[in-house]
């Protein structure tokens, strides 16, 4: 009886419990502000598609003028959402990063900063892309570095470790190779390391097998380096090998690495620091610093601003939009967009100082007319 009972129970309480499931994985109309649904209905099943677009002045949220969304589990997937028509979407810049924005588009005047992968540089030093009126201007290219090395070269015998496979290796990058079994380096061991230099590797290993590690100077007292006896020798000795001593030092001496304006440090070594000026600035000295023996620092490298960088902060020109800072080379002149539709201030680098006009409409700076 019990058993009867319970097959009743479940036979009614299956099919409810499936309509609910399936009332569950469907979409209400979307709420959709300045635009309009086709076709239009009071609910849509799961995985339903349909179309949306914008009125004027507006458009998708999503490239092209009309879109497509789909009802998944209830929600649309992606949210329809009308923007303004002069908005832009995400730029596609190869070889490069900048910092995404979550709504997934870019308000008009929008500037963004690009940052070029390691080993690629911006061309004519352009490093900004500004959103003008739904398309992207001055959109900067990341090239491969001059300074930067190909795939690091085949060596028989062995291989590169800790390394995953890259075409490109920025300045400076150092990779590590192992003989294989029962072959080793000149000099000892099984490892050594190459280093991309001003666009090329340093000269690589070679893996020899059974290399000996015994001495290379051979048998007798040629090679000895015992000091002679007599009292005299040796404090002669003494004081050639102190005047012979390096004035430099290990650098964990010197205790916390020196600070470089507008610099980092790239490579670090047991003996030396090399730095590396940022973007648009120019070195002057020595990259390699290195730690004298009393525990002071050898002379740092200055960078300066190769051009000159707009900082709105810093612009004296009123009414102008702009975000983020903007390099101008020399000799270049850029145009930065001001908040009334058509107009712009003319900027131009003269001996490392920016030199820039009212703002004025376009065809006004064509004709000369700006100042």
């Amino acid at each position: 009886m019990s058993v009867r009972y319970l097959g009743f129970v479940l036979l009614v309480w299956f099919p409810g419990g499936l309509h609910t499931q399936s009332a569950d994985q469907q979409c209400p109309p979307p709420i959709l502000a300045g635009g309009y649904l086709v076709p239009k209905q009071n609910t849509y099943s799961h995985e339903a598609n349909f179309t949306y677009g914008c009125n004027n002045g507006l458009k998708p949220a999503v490239e092209g003028w009309w879109a497509i969304i789909t009802c998944q589990n209830g929600k649309w997937s992606p949210k329809p959402q009308c923007i303004d028509e002069k908005a832009c979407f995400p730029p596609h810049i190869h070889n490069a990063k900048y910092k995404k924005n979550s709504k997934g588009w870019y308000e008009d005047k929008k500037t963004v900063r690009i940052t070029c992968d390691k080993g690629y540089e911006h061309k004519d030093r352009d490093a900004t892309a500004i959103c003008s009126n739904g398309t992207w201007s001055s959109v900067p290219v990341c090239e491969k570095s001059i300074e930067a090395c190909g795939e690091p070269p085949k060596i028989p015998h062995a291989v590169i470790i800790h390394q995953e496979y890259q075409e490109l290796f920025a300045a400076d990058s150092v990779v590590q190779y192992e003989c294989e079994d029962g072959y080793t380096v000149e000099r000892g061991g099984t490892k050594e390391n190459i280093t991309c230099m001003s666009g090329n590797w340093t000269e690589g290993l070679t893996c020899n097998r059974g290399t000996s590690l015994g001495t290379r100077d051979g048998g007798g007292t040629s090679g000895s380096r015992t000091p002679p006896a007599g009292g005299g020798s040796s404090a002669t000795s003494g004081s050639n090998e102190r005047d012979r001593r390096p004035p430099f030092t290990a650098v964990v001496h010197c205790g916390a690495y020196p600070i470089v304006p507008n610099g980092d440090v790239v490579k670090e070594d047991p003996m030396f620091l090399k730095y590396q000026c940022n973007v648009f600035y120019k070195q002057v000295g020595s990259d390699t610093v290195r730690c004298h023996s009393e525990g002071s620092w050898s002379q740092l490298p200055i960078c300066q601003e190769a051009d000159c960088v707009i900082d709105l902060a810093q612009y004296l020109a009123d009414h102008v939009s702009l975000s983020g800072l903007v390099y101008v080379t020399k000799g270049e002149t850029k145009y930065i967009p001001c908040i009334w539709e058509g107009y712009s201030s003319r900027v131009q680098c003269i001996n490392r100082i920016p030199v820039y006009t009212r703002c004025c409409h376009h065809s006004d700076h064509q004709r000369g007319f700006c100042s």
